[in-house]
């Protein structure tokens, strides 16, 4: 169980570990998951585009800013506020990759005697 004195990520002494140390074992990690993910050796993968990742998703689970700024260590929802604008331009970007459909739309055009006697009847 984590105390409040217990790092999150401890090296082997227990100690919390140093950003070289995390950004080392991530390494060891992604290149680990390369062998069966060919496309992951082509990808840069650092601490900073987990974090980021992460907070995207938490954005797009619905998760309140205030509540990821906090995890995120933010002193202000202001910084917060980019991944919101980055979860904005990928659908943006998203969008400008649609193309309209090829398919015209045709509207019902109802036989006017039978509208016409249709509507006397009632």
């Amino acid at each position: 169980m984590l105390g409040t004195d217990t790092a999150l990520l401890p090296n082997r002494d227990g100690n919390p570990m140093t950003r070289c140390n995390v950004t080392q074992r991530l390494n060891i990690a992604v290149d680990r998951a390369a062998l069966a993910h060919k496309s992951l050796s082509k990808r840069k993968i650092s601490p900073h585009i987990i974090r980021h990742t992460t907070a995207i998703h938490l954005l797009q689970s619905g998760v309140a800013f205030s509540v990821i700024a906090l995890w995120l260590g933010h002193e202000s929802t202001t910084t917060t506020h980019r991944y919101v604008e980055a979860d904005l331009a990928m659908k943006e970007k998203a969008l400008a990759r649609l193309q309209e459909p090829e398919t015209t739309i045709s509207r019902y055009q109802p036989d006017d005697d039978a509208l016409m006697q249709f509507l006397q009847d009632l």
